[in-house]
């Protein structure tokens, strides 16, 4: 597959805005994971501030460039920004709470990591995944983190926080996957990191799920298994 690479690599334009306007140290946040079959959702949380300059070299939205790419981008990011982390939550805890807490739950994770806490949000696109559901009697809080949170869609594309974000987030899941892939070679995952790759379909339909598939979601029926078991 050719990756069709942004002839404008993301700038701290938005960022400086928010410096501008009193923030002092801001987060970008993005998610890898969300739509895969098996393995966690992860939320990478680069953090920048005011003397962060000068963009490393072909940084860009972790979908728009090959994996080399974004493995040789690990150390320069790590060394441009002031912290980072990634948390993850596992497929069995996405069964039970759901994919939108799932992903609230990672970035507490992530949150919990940095040395360095941020006092400002850019989140890549139009739904604040961070904000606790108003009015749901049933929903067990996740997270207390109140931060002012600004949303801006293709973000990993545009903003150089978030871009690094999901350089770090999808590398690092990434790994976990091809590590995964070495107890349970026959999914390919090593390829398709956990999501749904004809191989992995046909995969999951011959062999049954695994303990690291999300078994709430549309999975193909394994070999002893009819819709009444479900």
């Amino acid at each position: 597959m050719e990756l069709k690479i942004s002839s404008q690599p993301p700038t701290l334009d938005l960022e400086c805005e928010l410096f501008s306007a009193g923030a002092k140290f801001i987060a970008g946040v993005d998610e890898v994971g969300r739509g895969a079959l098996a393995g966690p959702v992860s939320v990478g949380v680069a953090i920048v501030c005011e003397q962060t300059l000068s963009v490393p070299t072909g940084l860009r939205d972790s979908k728009q460039i090959s994996r080399v790419a974004r493995e040789n981008l690990i150390a320069p990011v790590i060394d441009w920004v002031v912290d980072y982390a990634v948390g993850h939550v596992a497929a069995s805890e996405i069964d039970q709470i759901g994919i939108v807490p799932a992903l609230r739950l990672a970035w507490v994770r992530a949150y919990q990591q940095l040395a360095t806490k941020p006092d400002h949000v850019i989140l890549d696109g139009k739904h604040n995944w961070l904000l606790e559901p108003e009015n749901d009697l049933f929903a067990t809080p996740i997270s207390d983190i109140v931060l002012p949170v600004t949303m801006k869609i293709k973000a990993d594309a545009s903003c150089a926080s978030v871009s690094a974000a999901s350089v770090l987030a999808k590398v690092e899941r990434d790994n976990l996957m091809r590590e995964a892939a070495l107890i349970y070679p026959d999914f390919g995952w090593e390829g398709n990191v956990g999501y749904g790759s004809a191989q992995h379909m046909s995969a999951i339909a011959n062999l049954g799920a695994t303990d690291l598939h999300r078994k709430s979601w549309n999975l193909p029926l394994g070999p002893n298994e009819t819709s009444a078991n479900i």
